[in-house]
């Protein structure tokens, strides 16, 4: 099944997406998420983002922290770096550790901006964000995001954008401190990128390591490069498919894809 596009406009996005993801305008399109045709609720989000600024400074609550305000869970997600801009960064975890307190005045003054980790990024960089850290993607970044499928956002700065913040629940659930998961780093061919708790992610470019998977239910792969053949149907850059027969893919020389796979509870 190839999933549904929806563009969704941004004041940090830009007007040059290509055409390939629907963007047939000037609308500043900041990210593409995939939906089911039905508009059920798949167990994964996938997204493509597009920046021309900095990103709000952020951070996501964990499924407890969630479902105590009522929402249905938390979100981790993983960011794969597709192309970014000479000098382009990505802000993950602070400089230092914050107390609650700092991080609530760092905020309010715009300090929070100098004490985040500025981590200069390239293609094929990758990073998990796990839920409490203070993040914050930079302008010229183009990246696939991998996320549970969870709409909750709590932006601390915004760089005086007439936006909303949300200061209490952010600072609640932060964990600001420097960034040192280790699902992190440069991806190459067969790499796992991701291993649990929610999802397992993988960066494939060659077609005898998308047959060594040993995936069962379903997989969602996201071409990167080339194209790929499933049930008759062709996927391309700015396509995401989900199937459960991931063995039928067919995927030429040249192809680079993600293949996430949803991790159900006690797996």
């Amino acid at each position: 099944m190839i999933l549904n596009k929806h563009l969704v406009e941004k004041p940090w996005g830009r007007t040059d997406v290509p055409a390939a993801f629907g963007a047939v305008d000037a609308r500043q399109i900041g990210e593409v998420w995939y939906e089911a045709q039905d508009q059920s609720v798949l167990p994964l989000l996938v997204k493509w983002l597009f920046t021309s600024e900095k990103l709000s400074i952020q951070v996501h609550p964990n499924d407890a922290q969630a479902q105590q305000r009522g929402l249905p869970s938390g979100k981790e997600e993983c960011w794969f770096v597709v192309h970014a801009e000479p000098g382009a960064t990505l802000g993950i975890g602070t400089k230092r550790q914050l107390s609650a307190d700092e991080l609530r005045q760092a905020s309010l003054s715009g300090e929070i901006e100098s004490l985040m980790d500025w981590k200069p990024v390239s293609a094929g960089d990758y990073y998990y964000i796990s839920t409490g850290t203070v993040h914050a993607i930079g302008a010229g970044v183009t990246l696939v995001e991998v996320q549970q499928y969870a709409d909750v956002t709590y932006r601390l700065f915004d760089y005086g954008r007439p936006r909303e913040l949300h200061l209490d629940d952010g600072v609640a659930v932060s964990v600001a401190a420097p960034y040192n998961d280790t699902r992190s780093g440069k991806a190459s061919g067969g790499h796992k990128l991701v291993d649990g708790p929610h999802f397992q992610l993988w960066y494939i470019n060659a077609a005898e390591q998308l047959a060594g998977l040993n995936v069962t239910g379903p997989s969602f792969v996201i071409p990167l490069a080339g194209e790929i053949m499933l049930g008759g149907k062709k996927g391309v850059v700015g396509d995401c498919l989900v199937t459960n027969a991931l063995n039928m893919l067919e995927m030429p020389d040249n192809s680079v894809l993600l293949v996430a796979c949803p991790l159900s509870k006690g797996q």
